[in-house]
């Protein structure tokens, strides 16, 4: 199996927009179901985004990925564990969540959550492990320099509610 170096945002840029956008925590699902969802969606002929490398304290989402977010027509985000711990994670969601909204009446651009060993409840909120990874960052706000605001963790907490209201997949973590 190639490497999922192989077809990364660098190598997918030539040949238009992306199809498919995918945002994951790679702490969680990088080299193992994401890898795999990936490298069938290529296989079948289908341009994806999967940002290949995970982003550093003090890092800026690049241009090159908010491009890659408005360019593509499918938003697969991997929820997971440690998905909302991640304010990068969170930032990507909330843009899909906006682009999404945009096209709410032509149907241009889709959500399609996947729920990898975390239910639906959790991203609604309605359990303790979302919300404390909320709770977290909120905090993490104070001790960070402000790398994000108390706006930017209500749009969060309103674009995991947004999609909600969107049938996804539940995946069970696989341990065999």
């Amino acid at each position: 199996m190639a490497s999922l170096e192989a077809g990364t945002s660098t190598s997918n840029t030539l040949g238009g927009e992306y199809q498919v956008f995918l945002s994951f925590r790679g702490l969680d699902t990088r080299y193992g179901f994401t890898n795999c969802l990936y490298h069938a969606l290529v296989d079948a002929g289908i341009r994806v985004f999967i940002d290949d490398e995970e982003l550093r304290p003090g890092e800026r989402i690049s241009g090159n990925l908010l491009r890659a977010i408005d360019d593509s027509k499918l938003y697969i985000p991997i929820f997971s564990k440690n998905y909302a711990s991640s304010h990068w994670c969170l930032r990507e969601l909330a843009k899909m969540v906006e682009n999404s909204s945009k096209s709410k009446e032509d149907g241009k651009k889709v959500i399609l959550p996947i729920f990898y060993d975390v239910k639906p409840d959790d991203v609604k909120l309605k359990t303790t492990l979302y919300r404390e990874a909320i709770s977290n960052l909120e905090q993490k706000m104070e001790d960070e320099n402000k790398k994000f605001n108390s706006k930017d963790v209500e749009t969060w907490r309103q674009a995991l509610e947004e999609v909600d209201g969107t049938k996804g997949w539940e995946l069970e973590k696989y341990l065999g």
